[in-house]
């Protein structure tokens, strides 16, 4: 009869070290991922964006054909991220009731305080948009038009949103 064969302890040290290292290693790359994962965007497409040659606060037309794009009262969503910060996404419908064809319309969203300063802003082009591939927004028709605005603290005083129009472009 064969007796059993000795253990031996060289082999059993390098399988675990071999699996500590690999361990650490996995780990340290999951950790990495959630961190990429969840941090803030700061793609080009989060770049401040304006129109250029459009009607801007100040000149008479603006304050004319502003007043004929009505924007419906805004709602928000909310969301925590696992790293702690929050994210609110606002939106709205915009009615162009103007009459003309817009080629060009900036959107202005804020998160404001109690005393109306802004927590986070951020101001879009929503016409034209490539998310959504609309290019114009004909006369009489309507655009939801979504602001994601990203880190927000829990102790932020976040009291109320805002979204109004600020520039316009016709074709």
């Amino acid at each position: 009869m064969a007796s059993p064969e000795p253990r031996n302890d060289e082999t059993d040290a390098s399988r675990r070290t071999i699996f500590l290292v690999f361990g650490i290693v996995s780990a340290i790359l999951i950790a990495g991922l959630l961190y990429w994962m969840t941090r803030p965007s700061t793609s080009v497409g989060d770049a401040p964006q304006r129109l250029e040659g459009a009607l801007r606060p100040g000149s008479p037309e603006f304050e004319q054909y502003k007043s004929k794009i009505v924007l419906d009262k805004p709602e928000a969503t909310e969301a925590t991220r696992p790293i702690g910060d929050i994210v609110m996404t606002l939106s709205t419908t915009v009615r162009n009731f103007t009459g003309r064809t817009i080629s060009g319309l900036e959107i202005y969203a804020a998160v404001v305080d109690s005393q109306g300063k802004p927590v986070k802003e951020r101001t879009l082009v929503a016409v034209p948009s490539r998310r959504t591939g609309q290019s114009e927004l004909d006369p009489n028709r309507t655009l939801e038009v979504p602001v994601m605005l990203e880190g927000m603290s829990k102790e932020d005083d976040r009291a109320n949103i805002v979204m109004d129009v600020a520039a316009i472009k016709f074709r």
